[in-house]
Order: structure tokens, then sequence, then C-alpha cells
């Protein structure tokens, strides 16, 4: 692929418009399976005899690896339950997770736009990679993304850059050749630690001014704005 600017790419935002590859993080970048994480979440928490938290307090935790959102919800002194932790929320998320989860407004459109205009398209997520699959095989997008880096491929879950490095492996492309589109704090510093150059969108929980701190090519109010109609 050139590296040089293509005509047809006129629609497509600069911050990726020179790009070689487009990853995404999932979870309220993609798509919002807020649900099935708050049934899942309270679920395990109920069955360990931790008591639900608050969806607010649910939603803040999205993005971090489950081990994490059982420490910043019930405190440092349950991370020896970790697994426990996520063995429940597996359990019953096989139930609830796939059928509860929606791509966000546009961003089908930017998988199958940005497909077809040449890019090499990855996701990097905390998310198990068979759900986010199963979720793009039913939306007959499974052809658009050819990387998927779930929770399950890496040792180091982000922050740490691991995923994102391994998908720019898997793809065959230096970092500096991938953009990175999430909506989170801990997809900021994962992009920064790669280092790669990254889009923050604004679907997510983290307070803007957040961003700040991170470099970034460009904030967006959503995935959608990566392709204009």
């Amino acid at each position: 692929m050139t590296h040089e600017p293509n005509a047809n790419r006129n629609g497509i935002h600069p911050a990726v418009v020179n790009a070689d590859a487009v990853l995404f993080d999932f979870d309220f970048t993609l798509a919002d399976s807020s649900s099935g994480i708050i049934t899942c979440i309270n679920y395990a928490l109920s069955e360990m005899g931790l008591g639900e938290s608050s969806t607010d307090d649910i939603i803040k935790t999205v993005g971090l690896y489950l081990h994490e959102a059982l420490v910043v919800l019930k405190g440092e002194q349950h991370r020896s339950r970790g697994q426990e932790f996520l063995e429940h929320f597996t359990h019953k998320a096989d139930e609830v997770m796939v059928v509860g989860t929606f791509f966000l407004p546009g961003a089908k459109k930017v998988l199958t736009t940005l497909h077809q205009l040449g890019y090499r398209l990855a996701i990097v997520s905390t998310k198990y990679r068979f759900r986010i699959e199963t979720i793009l095989e039913r939306d007959g997008l499974q052809d658009n993304v050819e990387v998927v880096i779930g929770g399950e491929d890496v040792t180091q879950h982000k922050p740490h850059p691991e995923g994102l490095l391994k998908a720019a492996d898997r793809l065959g492309l230096p970092v500096e050749r991938c953009v990175y589109v999430g909506d989170s704090e801990v997809d900021a510093s994962a992009a920064k630690s790669a280092p790669m150059k990254y889009v923050a969108v604004k679907t997510g929980a983290t307070p803007l001014e957040t961003f700040d701190s991170y470099p970034r090519v460009a904030l967006l109010d959503s995935v959608a704005n990566l392709v204009r109609d």
C-alpha cells in the first residue's frame, strides 16, 4: 500500500488518512456492551458476597482488565480474588454479552469504508477475542477486521502496549504506520507506550481533560467522525 495520500481518501479524517492500519479498542469505541458488562459484574460481585456496585462506578472500569476492575470497585484487599471474579463474570457473560452488545452509530460504516479503501484493520481489547469475533460475524463485519487481539491473547493487559504491538506485528507493519482509536485513559497510555499515534473518542466515561496528559492526533465526538458522509 502506498504511504502517500490516496485521492479516494478525501472523506477520511486527516488523523488516519496517511496510515496503513487503524486499530480500534472495542467497548465504548466501536460498540456498547454496557448492559452486559453491568449485569456480569454485579452477578460476579453478588456471587462473591461483595454486594453490587452502581452503574456509574462500573462504567468507569470498562476497559480495565477484570482483576483491576474488581480492585477499583471493591478495594485492594480483594485483589487475590481476581480469578474468582473472572470466572463468575465469564459464566454470566456466556449468557448475555453477545446478545447485549451493539455497534455504536456509524461504527459499521467506518469499518466497512476503511476496509474498502485499503486500510488494514484490527481490534485490541481486554474483551475475549471469541466474543468480539462472534459479534463481528453476527453483523457481517468479520471480513473487514483482519486481526483481533483479545484479553486471552496477551500476558500483560492495557495500559501495557503488548496488545497493540502484537496487532501491529500480525499485520506486518511498524507501529509508526498504525493509528489506535480508543475512548479511555488505558487506551491512551497503551498507545503512548507503544509508541503509536492515538485518536481519542468521547464515547466512553473518561473525563476529557484526562486526554490532555497524553499525546494524541485527534479528539473526536465518536468513531463515526473518521469518515465523512
